[in-house]
């Protein structure tokens, strides 16, 4: 079965907000993000109250196993530990960049996945960003 034909990408519901929260604080991916900081409940509902229009999450068979968004054009994207290397993450941009044609992505040096995943799907590195680990 083609996988495109088993994935869909759906807005940001309400009823989707913890999936996306308990996915962004498994140890499994968190360690992917440039900021790694607990999210709670109430924090989620803050913060996707007013952001959850620039989210969608990936459904296989009617199952979360991704989601992604822009934010001030910066890209977000996570695709559940179970459900990875099986095309999922770049269907995911593929769709993305239908919705936010010009949106970036920081990643970090050390992930290698992403990193792959974003230059494969025709990203380019730019810039580099150096950070003073003295402060």
């Amino acid at each position: 079965m083609n996988m495109d034909n088993e994935l869909e990408i759906v807005d940001c519901e309400e009823h989707l907000w913890e999936f996306i929260r308990k996915l962004r604080n498994n140890p499994e991916v968190q360690s992917g993000f440039i900021e790694n900081n607990y999210i709670s409940k109430d924090d989620q509902a803050k913060y996707m109250g007013r952001n959850s229009k620039y989210y969608r999450v990936c459904l296989k068979k009617g199952i979360p196993v991704g989601y992604f968004g822009v934010i001030k054009n910066d890209i977000r994207i996570c695709t559940s530990p179970e459900y990875q290397n099986q095309g999922i993450g770049e269907f995911m941009l593929k769709e993305l960049k239908k919705i936010w044609p010009k949106a970036n992505a920081k990643i970090k040096i050390k992930n290698k996945a992403s990193q792959a995943l974003f230059l494969k799907s025709g990203y380019s590195k730019t810039f580099i960003i150096l950070e003073n680990k003295n402060l």
